[in-house]
């Protein structure tokens, strides 16, 4: 090295020092100042500019570590912006060498400008402080500076904030002096509703109506399946409404329920037996079903006549009302059941007179051109009343009470307070057993068998059972003290002799614990004038001779096709 570089050199040291020392005095006499002043020999005083760690100037930076400011608020006329910011003129690669380690400077620097040394050595003095991992805190506003809320209140421009602040103002002014109720829903256009009174939906929309229409095509297709469903409920809604109200104004009917069949005396009876359909089977007959079909579709509005067992139904559903009076829980009533065999397009027809005559039928089985009979062990009856003879037969064979039924020659008055019910004795309420010993061996044996046997109670026959029901029924009335008001009335109308076989009969009633009202032995004569004085709603019997005569002077009749007088004719 030449001896002017080491002259040069040790004529800095001393100002490098003194930059040093005079730098720190500075710096802990004012340490909020926002430059600091080096003077070296032979150069001008040139402000430093504070910089961060990254090496920018902070010019009217905010102190990051205390909530008030460190100097005066800036004035309007600064630019607000940190783009305007001006960098220091130093790279970074200057402020990475100068904190570097001590044996990096050892080494002979190359030489720099006065300018360069003083900002190095302020980087070098000043300590490193992590700013960038915190972030600003922003200033706390004066209470009482005015200017200082509006220019640091926020973002917004302040011609904005006070338009704003001007109407928030005048909407609680006016809020003030209204009824906030008035406006929401005014007194003038919509009723109030007391709190404890409910209203449906439908109710309350239409009272209010529907302020917004909305576009169906502006909808979804989910909203539109939702406001369809909601539109259809409406609708369900209003009508239920409706007939509830109707029904409200129509006077209650008490139509009674039929018993359970389990408990009930159940009596079925075919469509011909109940009305009269003599021409209805010829049109079958002679021109075939569909022509029978036609001809029922097209009269399903004419009534029907009343047939044979039509006043035995009536007088069955009077019993029925005569025991619920009674009893008001009674299961033991008569079931009617209309069991046909014609086709359900029919139905109608039938339903419409039996509504007609107010017959209390509410069970139908149609069978559609098949037999019935195998229906009659389902709806347990007790009872089974057609016009046709074969079908009879097969539900005599069953095991099931049936008889035919033919109406009389002529009209006859019947009784409407009183079901009255005559009997055949034997192949009836009895077996044939004593039948068999007159056709085969005439009356004297038949008298001597039953002097022989008159304490050996006879069989029972194919009625027996709904003699059992009627006996039940009337044991319910004389409990109540109705025995001589009872509404069933029963007769027992034989061809036997009292004096010769009628003991045998009464002591197997008794036997059985049945009890008969009356009992007329007619010792061969004819039936049918007694039966007009008795004038019964129905008639059984087992030989056809016995049921022509009681026709002709009008009684009702059910053939019982049963025993051994059916072989002989």
């Amino acid at each position: 090295m030449s001896q002017t570089s080491l002259k040069q050199k040790k004529k800095n040291e001393p100002g490098m020092r003194y930059s040093k020392e005079s730098l720190d005095a500075e710096k802990r006499k004012d340490p909020d100042k926002t430059g600091a002043r080096l003077s070296t020999q032979g150069s001008q005083e040139i402000p430093v500019p504070n910089t961060d760690s990254r090496g920018y100037i902070v010019r009217n930076q905010w102190s990051r570590t205390s909530r008030s400011p460190s100097t005066g608020a800036p004035s309007v006329d600064e630019p607000r912006s940190r783009n305007s910011a001006a960098k220091a003129p130093t790279s970074t690669t200057t402020s990475r060498t100068s904190s570097t380690s001590p044996s990096q400077h050892e080494a002979s620097p190359p030489p720099q400008t006065p300018e360069k040394l003083s900002v190095l050595q302020t980087q070098q003095t000043r300590p490193t402080t992590q700013l960038d991992s915190q972030p600003p805190t922003p200033p706390e506003p004066e209470p009482n500076s005015r200017r200082t809320s509006k220019m640091y209140g926020g973002n917004e421009p302040w011609n904005l904030r006070e338009t704003r602040d001007t109407k928030e103002v005048q909407l609680r002014d006016y809020a003030h002096s209204c009824d906030s109720r008035d406006l929401i829903m005014p007194k003038s256009q919509y009723p109030r509703t007391p709190p404890t009174e409910w209203k449906s939906y439908v109710q309350r929309r239409m009272q209010y109506g529907t302020s917004v229409d909305v576009d169906q095509e502006c909808l979804s297709e989910a909203q539109q399946r939702q406001r369809q469903q909601m539109e259809e409920d409406e609708v369900d809604e209003a009508y239920w409404t409706s007939v509830s109200m109707l029904y409200e104004k129509i006077p209650s009917c008490a139509r009674p329920r039929p018993p359970k069949p389990k408990h009930a005396i159940t009596i079925a009876v075919s469509s011909r037996a109940l009305f009269n359909m003599v021409d209805d089977r010829r049109i079958y007959e002679e021109e075939g079903l569909e022509k029978y079909m036609e001809y029922q579709l097209t009269n399903e509005n004419v009534i029907l006549t009343p047939g044979p067992a039509f006043r035995f139904v009536k007088a069955l559903q009077h019993v029925n009302s005569r025991l619920r009076d009674l009893y008001p829980d009674e299961q033991d009533l008569f079931d009617i059941v209309l069991m046909t065999n014609n086709h359900a397009q029919v139905g109608v027809r039938l339903i419409n007179s039996v509504n007609h005559y107010g017959l209390l039928i509410d069970r139908f089985c149609l069978t559609g051109g098949k037999s019935p009979i195998g229906y009659l062990k389902a709806y347990l009856t007790n009872l089974y009343l057609s016009a046709d003879s074969e079908k009879v037969q097969e539900a005599i064979k069953e095991g099931i009470a049936s008889a035919t039924m033919f109406a009389g020659a002529k009209d006859m008055a019947y009784c409407d307070t009183q079901l009255r019910v005559a009997f055949d004795g034997d192949a009836v309420l009895f077996s044939d057993e004593s039948e068999h010993i007159a056709k085969e061996h005439g009356l004297d044996k038949f008298f001597q068998h039953e002097t022989l046997f008159e304490n050996k109670p006879l069989a029972q026959g194919p009625l027996k059972g709904f003699l059992e029901d009627l006996g039940k029924l009337q044991k319910k009335f004389y409990a109540k003290d109705e025995r001589l008001l009872c509404p069933i009335r029963t007769y027992l109308v034989t061809a036997r002799s009292a004096a010769s076989s009628g003991a045998r009969v009464l002591k197997t009633l008794r036997r059985w614990g049945l009890e008969i009202d009356e009992a007329l032995f007619l010792a061969g004569a004819p039936k049918g004038p007694i039966l007009v004085k008795i004038r019964p709603h129905i008639f059984f019997d087992d030989q056809m001779f016995h049921i022509e005569s009681a026709q002709k002077f009008g009684t009702i009749t059910a053939h019982v096709p049963y025993g051994i007088a059916q072989k002989r004719n």
